[in-house]
């Protein structure tokens, strides 16, 4: 393999609970193989728990191993590759694909399936909360309600759109807290609506983190900063449509590691699924992964 391509050979690991893992698996088997790509296995998973087992063993079987799902599931089974040098490739078939969007990813099967074909290498950061590695992102905030309780079949069925529908129900009974931040010799006491912890710039499908980068060698956290659930709304909807305002809501520290610490303690989800509680220990790890990247896309 040339310093600056992809591996010829792979294995191909589908979650088909994810939004469109099922009806995807045998079209993306079909177009990889037409592309040029030599599978030396294919799971299809349909039990999810079985997942990380699949993927642990494949890392170690594989020069390239190709995982399709939603953010949870590429989320779970990035630790394998973490200073390995087995390429992870993704499919994006889950319903917001927020970790692809930050890697500027084509979200369509043909456009993923010509990246994992013909993209290039390209060696990524990975977020780390409390020992736990991550792609994308995590938060504090609405999200982990959102996360515990929404129904599956809205989110399989409705999408972002169910998302959006069930956050205005869940958020009703929303409560703000206390956020207590410490990184290197500062301190900072705020109250929050919302907590974004960045690697990639992009939550619930909506780029919310401009200036994140997978490897920029920083975390990025975002506050929502206010007592009032209406701040969350306002920035959300600015962030959407791009409104200047919307740094009248937010505010943002760029660091290495830094701690978090909550009042009253509060949920965490990584890449959209329950993970962890307040209080948590965050920091970056690096050029951890090497991921196939669309060539428009710098490598190292």
């Amino acid at each position: 393999m040339k310093a600056n391509s992809l591996p010829r050979r792979a294995i191909l690991v589908v979650n088909t609970r994810s939004r469109i893992g099922a009806e995807a698996f045998d079209p993306a088997k079909a177009k990889l193989e037409a592309q040029g790509v030599e599978l030396i296995e294919a799971h299809r998973v349909d039990q999810p728990e079985k997942m990380s087992a699949i993927v642990k063993r494949a890392v170690t079987r594989a020069p390239m191993v190709i995982v399709g799902g939603g953010d949870g599931t590429l989320s779970s089974n990035i630790d394998y590759f973490k200073d390995r040098d087995t390429v992870f490739a993704i499919l994006p078939l889950g319903t917001a694909n927020s970790f692809a969007r930050s890697l500027h990813m084509p979200l369509d099967l043909d456009g993923a399936v010509e990246v994992i074909a013909h993209g290039e290498p390209r060696r990524i950061d990975l977020g780390c909360i409390n020992g736990d590695y991550f792609g994308n992102s995590a938060a504090i905030g609405l999200s982990p309600l959102i996360a515990k309780s929404v129904p599956p079949k809205l989110k399989k069925y409705a999408g972002r759109v169910g998302y959006a529908l069930w956050a205005a129900k869940v958020g009703i009974n929303y409560h703000p807290f206390r956020l207590m931040i410490d990184y290197g010799e500062a301190h900072a006491t705020v109250w929050a609506t919302e907590v974004r912890i960045a690697n990639g710039g992009y939550f619930g499908g909506v780029e919310l983190v401009e200036d994140a980068e997978v490897d920029s060698g920083e975390i990025v956290v975002q506050v929502v900063t206010g007592k009032s659930q209406r701040s969350l709304v306002q920035n959300w909807v600015a962030n959407m449509l791009k409104l200047g305002s919307r740094d009248q809501w937010q505010a943002e520290i760029r660091a290495k590691e830094l701690r978090l610490a909550t009042d009253p303690p509060q949920d965490v989800t990584i890449d959209g699924e329950l993970a962890a509680r307040t209080p948590i220990e965050v920091r970056v790890v690096p050029h951890a992964v090497t991921i196939a990247a669309p060539k428009s896309q710098k490598s190292s």
